[in-house]
């Protein structure tokens, strides 16, 4: 269902109905206390729990969700979401990322699928946010999900019912798109 409404959100703002570039980030969230399963520490951000790494368009609509410990790099994590993109964006030329995806996941990538993957980061003298070309729609897309209660901490015992979350809240993001 919410490859179908991407499909027709792309249409309705007049555009191929499939991307062919996407940008990919990952989020670490804490897990609650009984999840038990898939959980990890990140050592970079300190955070005990899962990954949620995402594909987005340049319009900021989900194209993949893969949820991970969050002992899981980066690289490994998007090679895992890519596995679920095969076939479903024909189009695609490019992958946009930062400098978490710079090793494995672009050889992955250009190997496997004949993607393209850009690297793509601040200035270092920069401070704070800095949008960056391409790429900040996926971090608005995180940013959705902070109007979502249920997903400010991962609380699903399992990482399939945590993309299933994920699936839905954005699929509610695509349906209040539609005209009236």
């Amino acid at each position: 269902m919410l490859d179908c409404l991407a499909i027709e959100e792309r249409k309705r703002q007049e555009r191929q109905a499939t991307p062919s570039l996407l940008a990919i980030n990952s989020q670490s969230i804490k897990s609650v206390q009984f999840v038990s399963t898939e959980i990890g520490i990140d050592g970079n951000k300190k955070i005990n729990g899962r990954k949620r790494t995402i594909l987005v368009d340049t319009l900021g609509i989900l194209w993949c969700v893969k949820v991970t410990s969050t002992g899981v790099s980066d690289n490994q994590a998007g090679i895992r979401a890519l596995e679920s993109l095969k076939g479903k964006v024909p189009r695609l030329q490019a992958i946009i990322g930062d400098h978490g995806y710079k090793t494995t996941f672009i050889q992955h990538a250009c190997k496997e699928y004949g993607w393209k993957v850009e690297i793509v980061q601040k200035p270092e003298s920069a401070q704070g946010f800095v949008p960056q070309k391409n790429r900040w729609q996926v971090e608005r897309s995180f940013g959705w999900l902070n109007f979502r209660r249920r997903l400010a901490k991962d609380y699903e015992k399992t990482v399939e019912s945590s993309e299933v979350m994920l699936q839905i809240a954005y699929t509610t993001i695509l349906l209040n798109r539609l005209p009236n």
